[in-house]
């Protein structure tokens, strides 16, 4: 039996198939199944993904015929599917260094209660540059999972990429399921979920490659505005699942409120709706305070501009 089993859940990504399947190959660390799950591509995944049927380290290829609508559907698929322990959702535009599931055996091997472990990455544009990379203090941690959440990631989504990351198996089975009502931001909620389980592994290494283009189901989700829907359900849900306080709750929509306002949405349908939210969220009165504050910060940084003109 395999201790890992690798998903990867493609949609359109056809030009970055074979990179993404080969980088998993090519790991030093090999005890894995690989599961490949296709969400009704209209390119040449089909394709791309056929030529490898046959290999012993693919266990399943499975081709929807409707598109499901969310990526998180698709995990929930492939980990029904998987046999290992360990879960690697390797994202079909990515790719990852050879020894990026070598880094992780010791916490395969150890009997330590880790459910989620985790390495840096690149994030790389359209053309292969990297952007921005993310950081570790050290090269190696260990921390509980309740002390990562309150530190980092309740503050902001410090695992940015999924295929940045492995999970014990047995612990999905106990999460909630709410990740999987989102479309965009449901893997924030899933690493909460997931740490509050165990204990949490992160690793200082750069071993993964993030790619940012113009087909990134995120970048659109900022320019329709569902994130904001989605951040707004998100504090929700964490409020719901005792995550959050009412107080902490109030303060992560505040911190948010700068970003939407600024937005621009050419839906006025969208802004609309996204204005009802804020209200709802905030109160009418308060809504209002922060508009007001926002716009008079504005109104001053354009005197400023112009005064030195």
């Amino acid at each position: 039996m395999p201790e890992v089993s690798v998903i990867i859940p493609n949609y359109n990504h056809g030009p970055y198939l074979k990179l993404r399947i080969d980088s998993i190959l090519t790991q030093t660390y090999d005890d894995i199944e690989i599961i490949i799950l296709d969400d009704c591509s209209s390119d040449n995944s089909a394709e791309i993904i056929e030529a490898y049927r046959n290999h012993p380290k693919v266990s399943h290829i499975v081709f929807n015929e409707v598109n499901s609508g969310s990526t998180f559907k698709q995990w929930t698929k492939g980990i029904n599917l998987a046999i290992g322990k360990w879960i690697w959702i390797a994202e079909s535009d990515d790719w990852a260094e050879k020894t990026f599931l070598e880094t992780f055996v010791p916490v395969f091997t150890n009997p330590k209660n880790v459910s989620i472990a985790f390495c840096q990455s690149h994030v790389i544009n359209g053309e292969g540059k990297i952007i921005k990379t993310s950081t570790n203090e050290t090269l190696q941690e260990l921390m509980t999972g309740l002390e990562f959440i309150a530190s980092r990631l309740i503050k902001r989504n410090v695992i940015i990429n999924a295929s940045m990351c492995v999970f014990r198996k047995e612990n999905y089975y106990s999460v909630s399921y709410k990740h999987t009502q989102y479309k965009f931001i449901g893997d924030w909620l899933f690493w909460i979920e997931m740490a509050a389980r165990g204990d949490v592994f992160i690793s200082g290494k750069v071993l993964n490659y993030f790619r940012k283009h113009s087909g990134d189901v995120t970048s659109k989700a900022y320019k329709t505005g569902t994130y904001f829907l989605e951040f707004l359900r998100f504090v929700d849900d964490l409020y719901d699942l005792k995550f959050a306080t009412s107080t902490e709750r109030q303060k992560m929509i505040e911190k948010s409120f700068p970003k939407y306002f600024g937005s621009n949405l050419s839906d006025k349908m969208v802004r609309y709706t996204l204005s009802q939210s804020y209200h709802k969220s905030l109160g009418l009165k308060y809504y209002l305070i922060l508009v007001d504050t926002y716009c008079k910060k504005i109104r001053n940084k354009i005197s400023a501009y112009l005064a030195t003109a």
